[in-house]
């Protein structure tokens, strides 16, 4: 059965010369077509398309096979091309394989095994040469697909950007005003660590606000104080009054709702 996907194509003036290149490939599984002429051949390559070679002989009435084969690289660029030839007038052939418009040169009378080898090499180059081209249209659509999702990814980023952006501003307008309480401030998640202390806070526990902030209450804290973050385990208020190096203050715990999560928030206020 014939290779619908292998279709060659073999010009020459001659018909017996058809006939043998028919017969010498008869049980290769080609598609093989014949024309007697450039003319016809050009009219057969724009009635069935693309072929995978085209091998033409080189002394033909009108068109020789040089400037056919030329049109058939201009027309179907992806066509391998190889040209037959019994006469020793090679320059033009020559100067044609040098411009990369024809693949091979086989001499007639030519030998069988070397015919075939140069069929298969075109055929494998063609291939090969297909191939590439698939890889290069996929490479295209996949970096048309990589400029969408980098479009995307930017805007999600400057989306993000602006967010975290305005949430630093709102958390450093929220530290401003805490530092302008008139009392002492610490603020931690559930489990205790340490979220937000402002200035008089950090004074009163003679403590530096970047060791506090990060850290686990109970390991930074006094354990008079570092005690009410258990007691507000059991209970949402907790209120005494405890001594620290800066003196004697009272002190106000709370266990607080935040977005569904619990907060922990003591105020420190000077003993009178």
């Amino acid at each position: 059965m014939k290779n619908e996907e292998t279709r060659i194509l073999f010009v020459d003036d001659e018909h017996n010369v058809l006939h043998s290149l028919e017969r010498l490939f008869i049980d290769e599984g080609y598609d093989i077509h014949t024309a007697g002429s450039g003319a016809e051949a050009l009219k057969l390559l724009e009635r069935n398309g693309n072929f995978k070679l085209v091998v033409s002989d080189y002394r033909m009435p009108g068109m020789n096979g040089v400037e056919f084969l030329a049109e058939v690289c201009r027309r179907w660029p992806e066509t391998e091309r190889v040209i037959l030839s019994g006469y020793a007038d090679t320059g033009a052939i020559v100067s044609a394989i040098n411009e990369g418009q024809i693949y091979k040169f086989i001499a007639k009378p030519w030998n069988d095994d070397d015919l075939f080898r140069v069929v298969r090499e075109a055929l494998d180059r063609y291939e090969l040469r297909e191939k590439n081209r698939c890889l290069v249209r996929e490479l295209a659509e996949a970096n048309r697909e990589l400029e969408i999702i980098n479009k995307h990814l930017h805007a999600l980023v400057g989306e993000r950007v602006r967010e975290v952006m305005l949430q630093n501003h709102l958390l450093t307008g929220i530290q401003n005003i805490l530092d302008a309480l008139p009392l002492g401030f610490i603020g931690s998640d559930g489990n205790g660590m340490i979220v937000q202390c402002n200035v008089i806070g950090a004074r009163m526990l003679a403590v530096s606000r970047k060791e506090l902030i990060g850290a686990d209450a109970r390991s930074v804290l006094p354990a008079e104080l570092a005690t009410i973050y258990d007691e507000l385990n059991k209970t949402t208020r907790v209120e005494r009054q405890i001594t620290l190096t800066s003196g004697t203050v009272r002190v106000i715990g709370s266990r607080i709702r935040v977005d569904e999560q619990d907060a922990l928030v003591i105020t420190l206020l000077e003993a009178p």
